[in-house]
């Protein structure tokens, strides 16, 4: 590999993420629970979360609304403002989360930076994503930080053109398949997927990549062995 970049994903390849969102449901499923099994509220949050994502996109803020407008739905519009405030609260407790660094990412991040240029290419409320970076400790080591409304071929393509490099000079390293790998490996990128233990379940895919530019390992450091 020909390597001039690197770029990472941030929420669960950096740092923890998805667990915060998946704590949260379970306190917004047990305040919506006389009015909907458990079963029937994350059908109807998940339903109304991907029809929002045109509208607010990815992150907390999009979140927090689309819980409340499932509490509205789920009750007929006769949720109390008590509840409304309750989850507008749960929505805080996640923007104030302490940011905790996946294992072996500071390690990776020292040993290449001096070798090629390191970017943060992540989705999410710009906002929010500037937060989580600055409390991270880590924003020093990135050459640039790409923050995108969505994570596909065109924008892959402009990251590409701004960092003035053929596409085969990206590497991106990333926990989505869906996100972080197809689109990059469409662009002329190379990939590494580095999974983590909880997806949402928006960022699942079936297909199976078998592409030479691709490659998957168990955790973060392993990619030192072939950089």
């Amino acid at each position: 590999m020909n390597l001039k970049v690197i770029a990472f994903d941030a929420d669960d390849t950096l740092w923890v993420n998805e667990p915060y969102f998946r704590h949260t449901e379970e306190q917004f499923y047990n305040l919506l629970g006389e009015f909907s099994s458990q079963q029937g509220l994350e059908r109807e949050l998940f339903k109304i979360e991907i029809e929002n994502l045109s509208f607010y996109g990815y992150g907390i803020k999009g979140f927090v609304l689309s819980m409340i407008e499932t509490a509205l739905k789920v009750t007929n519009n006769k949720i109390s403002t008590d509840v409304i405030g309750k989850i507008i609260e749960l929505g805080k407790e996640m923007m104030n989360q302490p940011i905790e660094l996946l294992d072996g990412v500071e390690e990776v991040l020292e040993a290449l930076k001096d070798k090629y240029r390191l970017v943060v290419a992540t989705k999410g409320d710009l906002l929010d994503q500037e937060r989580k970076l600055k409390k991270s400790g880590i924003s020093h080591y990135f050459h640039h930080i790409e923050i995108m409304s969505e994570k596909d071929d065109a924008n892959y393509r402009k990251l590409i053109k701004h960092l003035d490099i053929h596409p085969n000079e990206l590497l991106m390293v990333g926990n989505s398949l869906k996100s972080d790998i197809l689109p990059v490996l469409n662009v002329g990128g190379h990939g590494v997927h580095v999974p983590y233990h909880i997806t949402w379940a928006h960022e699942h895919i079936e297909d199976t990549i078998d592409d030479e530019k691709f490659k998957s390992v168990e955790g973060i450091r392993e990619i030192l062995g072939f950089l």
